[in-house]
């Protein structure tokens, strides 16, 4: 079992794209591979499927010279099956958390995914993907306890993305529902993370919102990016 390689969560899909320093961001993903003989698997089925999405992905990997991608379909049929079992890069895409999730579920998508990060593939989520990376998943609207679901769990931490305008409200809940053990991190939107395996986390581009749990309150801290710790 080979889990040497990290977890990305991006709030949307700006880190695909992103430069830094002229450089971009991707190439810090693979880099030391060779990126030629990659295979890079997308997986919509939280939004349905949608080509424009996939088209998206495409791009981003052929800046970065990757060009074996393919969409793995809904349905889950055998040629995807056995491209995903092969993939050196598995992308879970944005779009409605529980759609995507129930998908997963019943095709036995899942399962393979689950094997994938056991054997060390690099793993990228975008905003539903990257909640579904974390501990637990729930419906957009107004959170209840019994919607809240368990996810992938690679990443110990309860996910959500770009909703600093609503002041992290659904996830304050969700670490409220879920004890006093639990911790959830705000991806605020154009911002990603990275989580090591030594279980450091990485903010990218932009702070990230921490929320634990005292007296039975949500506490807040704020992690910063590397590039921006001015103290």
């Amino acid at each position: 079992m080979n889990t040497s390689n990290p977890v990305y969560l991006f709030s949307d899909s700006q880190l695909l794209f992103w430069k830094s320093d002229g450089i971009c961001f991707l190439n810090s993903v693979t880099e030391g591979l060779q990126k030629n003989s990659l295979k890079a698997a997308y997986i919509g089925a939280s939004n349905g499927d949608l080509p424009e999405f996939y088209d998206l992905f495409v791009a981003a990997m052929e800046n970065i010279g990757i060009i074996n991608c393919r969409m793995i379909h809904s349905a889950f049929p055998k040629d995807d099956q056995r491209f995903l079992e092969k993939a050196d890069i598995v992308l879970l895409s944005g779009g409605d958390v529980e759609q995507g999730w129930d998908v997963f579920v019943k095709t036995g998508i899942r399962e393979v995914v689950v094997r994938k990060h056991e054997e060390g593939a690099i793993l990228i989520g975008i905003s539903a993907g990257a909640i579904q990376l974390g501990m637990c998943g729930y419906r957009e609207e107004e959170i209840q306890e019994e919607r809240v679901f368990d996810a992938f769990q690679f990443v110990p931490y309860i996910i959500d993305v770009h909703k600093e305008k609503s002041d992290w409200k659904n996830l304050r809940k969700t670490v409220l529902f879920k004890g006093e053990y639990t911790k959830g991190i705000g991806i605020p939107t154009g911002g990603g993370m990275i989580y090591h395996e030594d279980k450091t986390i990485e903010p990218i581009r932009s702070p990230l919102y921490e929320f634990s749990i005292k007296d039975n309150q949500t506490i807040e801290n704020l992690l910063i990016p590397p590039e921006m710790d001015y103290s």
